[in-house]
């Protein structure tokens, strides 16, 4: 890995000064410092949810600016169709199959299915990973997490996990907490004005059960409604209300001088949840274009909005169309820190650099799922490899083989018509998993087809 000194200095920044227009400015000491870091993780927010993403009802102004203002990726995936996993991934640089967290912690459990599901490895990530956080204060960063983690309590909390500043739940209980951990967030961005900052928000909107500031919700009750899709006014109200408190992050740094050295990350663990996974309360939302939701591995569930801005370096209103994945972001900020690899550890990702700068080469791949749980869907893996994806379901080895060029949505099953690509996906599929050790389900002893549908407690579950 080159130097940091390299690094900055193949950006234009270095002893000369910073070219600006065709005139040469002297670079202030902020500029000198590597950049500061803010990463925004949303829960349960859709791909089509941001107005600038397409959605036709709801009012995103603050993202929509951060998408002006940077890069807006279109073919962008979680990790796994449910957050802790995604989070893993985040965290640990790996995919969830590798880390053995594939279901959120603790899971779901049907106790009288098909397939006996295995069980997260751990119910929290292991202290032995070294997280993102932990490199980047290695290399330091001071480090800060706000709001929700879902990957350990008691012992395996993000202070056990290289944050110095820690803030998991506020005051306020009526908007999920998106006022009080929007303050939380500026107050470590005040604090640490001096020194590089990585700032980890984690918020619990837009997850249901949903939750808005009643003006906004009186807003959307009386705003005229498209035609088409779900408009719920309470969740439109939730995604405009965090887009607000997004905004206020991005003025802080703006106030503070702190904008031209820094990346923001906008980003969401999982596809949008249009309703609870039991069957029960209102459809919420809906994914549309893309097939489906949380919990499976259609596009719904785990297709999601990233956006990244870093003046001096995304150029404004940049449009990505590769596939990346949250494996990617961990070796990214590595190298945008100049921090170290963590020895011994395997990164499943890739650096997104030459993305992010439109420089360089970054190389066609496969990309994988793991989720041999039952949620919105039955078990299941998958593989997308350029326009081609392939959905292996585990309880009928059905399999379900689609160009998500020409039918996003999922609509026309491609097996029959192209079965040597469908078992060239499939072997390397399988290949992968063997490769990270990936649990599989096993036939359920307690089989009752007349009780497959009932959830049970997990068995981890305390």
């Amino acid at each position: 890995m080159e130097s940091r000194r390299e690094f900055l200095r193949r950006l234009g920044v270095g002893a000369v000064g910073i070219a600006l227009g065709g005139c040469v400015a002297r670079p202030t000491s902020a500029q000198r410092r590597p950049p500061n870091v803010v990463f925004v993780l949303l829960d349960d927010m859709g791909w089509s949810d941001p107005a600038c993403y397409g959605h036709p009802f709801h009012e995103t102004p603050n993202i929509d600016h951060l998408a002006r203002q940077g890069m807006r990726f279109t073919d962008a995936y979680a990790a796994c169709p449910v957050c802790s996993p995604t989070r893993a991934s985040i965290m640990a640089g790996q995919y969830p199959a590798r880390v053995g967290i594939t279901d959120f912690i603790p899971g779901h459990w049907r106790p009288y299915e098909k397939l006996r599901v295995p069980t997260n490895r751990t119910q929290y990530l292991p202290l032995e990973i070294v997280t993102i956080a932990e490199a980047l204060r290695a290399a330091g960063y001071a480090t800060g997490h706000v709001g929700k983690w879902h990957l350990g309590g008691a012992d395996h909390e993000p202070q056990m996990q290289g944050f110095d500043l820690v803030r998991l739940a506020g005051q306020n209980r009526t908007d999920k907490q998106v006022t009080a951990f929007t303050d939380s967030a500026i107050e470590f961005i005040e604090a640490n004005v001096e020194r590089p900052f990585f700032l980890h928000l984690s918020h619990h909107s837009v997850h249901i059960p949903l939750e808005a500031p009643a003006d906004l919700v009186t807003k959307y009750e009386n705003k005229p409604k498209p035609t088409t899709g779900v408009n719920n006014p309470v969740y439109a109200a939730m995604v405009e209300h965090v887009d607000y408190n997004i905004g206020r992050v991005l003025a802080r740094l703006d106030e503070l001088d702190l904008s031209d050295n820094t990346l923001v990350i906008f980003f969401s663990d999982n596809g949008g949840l249009r309703q609870m996974y039991t069957g029960e309360g209102p459809i919420v939302t809906t994914n549309a274009p893309l097939r489906s939701e949380k919990g499976t591995l259609y596009e719904g569930g785990i297709r999601v909005p990233l956006i990244v801005r870093w003046p001096g370096v995304v150029r404004p209103r940049r449009v990505c169309a590769t596939p990346v994945t949250s494996v990617d972001f961990y070796p990214t900020l590595l190298e945008i820190a100049g921090a170290e690899r963590p020895a011994g550890q395997v990164l499943d990702g890739r650096s997104l650099l030459p993305l992010l700068q439109q420089t360089g080469r970054f190389e066609n791949r496969a990309l994988y799922w793991h989720y041999p749980h039952y949620h919105h869907s039955t078990p299941a893996g998958a593989i997308r490899e350029g326009d081609w994806k392939l959905i292996e379901f585990f309880e009928n080895g059905v399999r379900q083989l689609f160009n998500l060029s020409a039918d996003p949505g999922e609509q026309t099953d491609l097996t029959a018509v192209f079965p040597r690509k469908a078992l060239e996906l499939q072997t390397k599929l399988t290949l992968w998993r063997r490769s990270v050790g990936a649990a599989m389900p096993q036939i359920n002893p307690d089989f009752d087809p007349a009780r497959r549908e009932e959830w049970g407690r997990h068995p981890d579950r305390r």
